[in-house]
């Protein structure tokens, strides 16, 4: 039996450095840094434009903004185990064709089980379907209108039904901006301009068609999966069958019937696990030198992989909430060794262990250059990490 290839953890941080577009290389655009990654996380606005600037394809915060709302060439969608994400057109109708149809149903049965308490409609299900035809109605000439504006112009699906009654955290919930997250995993409706600044999220609604100026290319759950798991392996593997089922927010069964038509091979892992490679791509990356990143909550080389020792080390509950929300990172050599945090002075970084003069200097020359980029801006980070309500101000996103 011929032993299976072995690819050690040095040589996973060179590919995540690599095909991360993390390595020093210059000239990309918003574009091929979110297919880089497959899709930059968007659950907090500011992760997608300072992603995109630790990748040296951000100038400046307005760069990512004409992308999303003046070429369009990228796309806010929720996908993924239920995480927005902003992704290039093709990859969008990958993901909606994929993953859509289980969010969309989850999404549905969640709204469902709430329409159907004491104060929910008599035909809960017929509610669905007809809310859905009068939003859909409402943005079918191109109209973009926030979920507040939607609430004034449809008075007869503006309900509110109470949750979770007599706890702290319960109280009403209106329905229809419920329906919009709905329709949007079914591809049916998109988020649109942002009445806000860059940092903070105000979004419009509008049809998804009427956005992209097409409609959106149908693509079926089984070659969605195939298409996405072949994208992950050649940007984040080699990865093991975990991995993918996290990131996807899938199924098992799913993913052993992508990689069964794929042609993969199965790799060894330092830990001791099987991993999994495209065929064509068991050919040794090239390292990568040593050099200081500074990547916001929830970047995906962060939130990449469940399985993250190779990059992570022992610092996951420094930098990880109760939920698993990657909070800021500051990476040397392709590992993470700390966060950093945005004070009134500007970004500080704080290490997590010893770290060279080099590393300590670069990662300094580092922070001074986005504090510079960001200028008066201060945007609030969404998920704080424990390190980060330890050492900067973390106040809730705004």
């Amino acid at each position: 039996m011929t032993a299976r290839p072995r690819v050690g953890d040095g040589q996973r941080r060179a590919r995540l450095l690599r095909r991360h577009l993390l390595d020093g290389s210059a000239g990309h655009r918003v574009t091929e840094v979110a297919d880089a990654v497959i899709g930059l996380h968007a659950t907090v606005p500011s992760t997608v434009h300072l992603a995109a600037w630790a990748r040296g394809a951000a100038p400046d915060p307005q760069t990512v903004e004409t992308a999303l709302y003046d070429e369009r060439s990228v796309v806010k969608q929720l996908v993924m185990r239920r995480t927005l994400f902003v992704m290039t057109r093709p990859v969008l109708a990958e993901a909606v064709g994929a993953i859509g149809p289980r969010v969309a149903a989850s999404e549905r049965t969640n709204i469902l089980r709430d329409l159907r308490r004491d104060d929910g409609p008599d035909h809960p299900e017929a509610w669905i379907e007809r809310a859905r035809e009068a939003i859909l109605a409402e943005l079918s000439d191109g109209a973009a209108l926030s979920a507040p504006e939607l609430r004034r112009r449809l008075p007869e699906f503006d309900i509110e039904i109470m949750r979770d009654h007599g706890k702290s955290y319960g109280g009403p919930s209106p329905m229809l901006p419920r329906m919009l997250n709905h329709l949007a995993a079914r591809g049916e409706v998109v988020r649109g301009p942002n009445a806000a600044d860059w940092h903070r999220s105000r979004p419009s609604w509008t049809s998804m068609s009427s956005w992209l100026g097409a409609p959106l290319p149908h693509v079926d759950e089984a070659a969605g999966h195939v298409a996405l798991v072949e994208r992950w392996l050649r940007r984040y593997g080699p990865g093991t069958e975990a991995d993918l089922v996290w990131w996807l927010g899938t199924t098992k069964t799913a993913v052993r019937a992508a990689l069964a038509s794929l042609p993969v091979t199965e790799v060894e892992l330092d830990s001791g696990a099987t991993g999994y490679l495209m065929s064509d791509d068991l050919a040794e990356v090239e390292p990568v030198p040593p050099r200081a990143l500074l990547l916001p909550g929830l970047d995906p080389a962060t939130m990449g992989w469940r399985e993250r020792d190779f990059y992570l080390g022992s610092h996951g509950p420094e930098l990880f909430d109760r939920t698993g929300n990657g909070g800021q990172t500051a990476w040397w050599d392709g590992r993470i060794v700390g966060g950093w945090v945005l004070t009134e002075q500007g970004v500080r970084v704080v290490p997590l262990e010893d770290l060279p003069a080099e590393a300590r200097d670069a990662l300094a020359e580092r922070a001074d250059e986005l504090t510079r980029w960001l200028g008066d801006d201060r945007p609030a980070p969404g998920f704080p990490s424990p390190l980060m309500r330890q050492h900067g101000r973390a106040r809730p996103s705004q």
